[in-house]
């Protein structure tokens, strides 16, 4: 949504939702319900959105549910801003047919935003190189490998010279509100807020996770230290004893506090923590086998299938059917 033009005066500002199968229903909704409660207080039609899809069929979401689409590609009118809604699996719902369409509405001037894994396609059609950008802090490792050109970021949303992108969840619902605030003024996006019982706007800079110690419940702040240690250096993992030093305990004592709190050795937390990000790679990019294992810190691809094996029941090269 551009902010330069004038709020008083204008026609509504049109919305385009473009869905691919398997978006995400939260984020859409996240983005879309602002519109309309901004439409509602103001008591006069600010937003106008319609939804599109790739033929016109109906777009099942990642929740099973179906939404009707109001246009094709090949029949969109003139929009502000068109935001691609994507979630699960989004390598496999671009076309060139679809990226030609993206470049040619940028080219018009049109605000190019996406909700979620959205950015992925974005990318791949050309239109974040040189951007900030941000996605889903799960895809966030598969992406800025997969686009090095692009500024990859972990906030909430990005705005970016016409380029608009979003975390998805309700991380939609906070992009929104700001810009809904930047255009209509402060005053709407709080009143807009309060409705959705929403008791910040958060900024684009909010943490995308809950804190180290919420998410996994634990308290000692040696401990946080040590495991984001770990999370920081999963390429070249640091050994027991600089893992210790960390924590300013002995490497035993690092062992007790683990096990007391998460059940398992330092050693073992960290495997864990390689493989689960060698199994998102190996799911959301198309890296060998070979690189993925050095990603995550395993010197031969031997070891790392064994390790992996071991772990998941199956070889890496399964994970990509």
């Amino acid at each position: 949504m551009d902010k330069t033009a004038s709020a008083a005066g204008e026609g509504p500002v049109a919305i385009g939702f473009y869905l691919v199968p398997k978006f995400s229903m939260l984020a859409f909704s996240s983005a879309v319900e602002p519109l309309r409660v901004a439409n509602l207080i103001s008591g006069r039609e600010l937003f106008r959105w319609r939804v599109f899809s790739r033929a016109g069929e109906p777009v099942e979401a990642s929740n099973g549910m179906a939404v009707l689409a109001e246009g094709t590609i090949a029949n969109s009118p003139r929009l502000s801003t068109l935001f691609v809604c994507a979630s699960h699996e989004p390598l496999a719902t671009l076309d060139s047919a679809t990226g030609a369409w993206f470049r040619r509405m940028a080219v018009a001037g049109t605000t190019m935003g996406a909700l979620d894994t959205g950015a992925w396609l974005l990318a791949l059609a050309g239109l974040l190189n040189g951007y900030r950008a941000t996605v889903h802090w799960e895809w966030r490792d598969a992406f800025a490998e997969d686009f090095p050109e692009v500024d990859c970021r972990t906030s909430l949303f990005e705005n970016d010279r016409g380029r608009l992108t979003c975390a998805g969840g309700t991380a939609a619902l906070d992009m929104m509100l700001h810009l809904i605030g930047l255009r209509f003024g402060h005053a709407l996006a709080v009143d807009i807020s309060e409705q959705f019982i929403h008791e910040r706007i958060r900024p684009a800079e909010d943490a995308q996770r809950m804190a180290l110690g919420q998410r996994l419940g634990v308290t000692d702040p040696k401990l946080e230290a040590v495991i984001t240690a770990m999370d920081e250096n999963l390429e070249e993992p640091l050994p027991s004893r600089d893992l210790a030093r960390i924590a300013n305990v002995s490497e035993r004592q690092l062992e007790r506090l683990f096990c007391r709190a998460l059940g398992c050795t330092p050693t073992r937390y960290y495997l864990d923590l390689r493989l689960r990000r060698a199994r998102i790679l190996l799911g959301q990019t198309r890296l060998p086998v070979m690189e993925v294992a050095l990603a995550c810190g395993f010197a031969t691809p031997s070891h790392f299938s064994r390790t992996y094996h071991d772990h998941y029941g199956h070889a890496p090269r399964e994970e990509r059917g």
